[in-house]
């Protein structure tokens, strides 16, 4: 599933933009291919990320693998929920299963990303 009106990375990262604040979770690609969700590595609130850089990590019954930036800015909240519910991610990777919230210090950098669109692109080519 790709949700229409989001923004979409190469390593399977969604983002949602309002005004300057972006919400990051892994899309329904990533979380399908890690199996079940047994732990999330949170950053800190507070946390100075850049393009690309670790955000957190998510393990799996499978595999852990890391979480990158999308975007350049400050960590503002992290989803604590997924500490005790982890799974959240298989079951609402878009909704309740976000990962953390970044104050974008660029706003310009959202245009490097992939709408829906061409996201969806990216699995035609498979």
């Amino acid at each position: 599933m790709i949700v229409d009106g989001l923004y979409y990375t190469e390593e399977h990262e969604w983002v949602k933009i309002e005004g300057n604040i972006a919400t990051v979770g892994i899309a329904d690609h990533a979380q399908e291919a890690l199996g079940e969700i047994t732990y999330v590595e949170l950053p800190e609130t507070g946390k100075e990320v850049t393009v690309k850089g670790e955000l957190a990590v998510v393990e799996s019954t499978k595999a852990a693998s890391d979480v990158y930036s999308p975007l350049s800015g400050t960590v503002t909240d992290v989803n604590d929920a997924l500490e005790a519910e982890p799974e959240l991610i298989n079951q609402d990777c878009y909704g309740q299963g976000w990962i953390v919230k970044i104050q974008v210090t660029d706003t310009g950098q959202v245009e490097q990303l992939m709408d829906a669109d061409a996201y969806k692109k990216l699995f035609e080519d498979d």
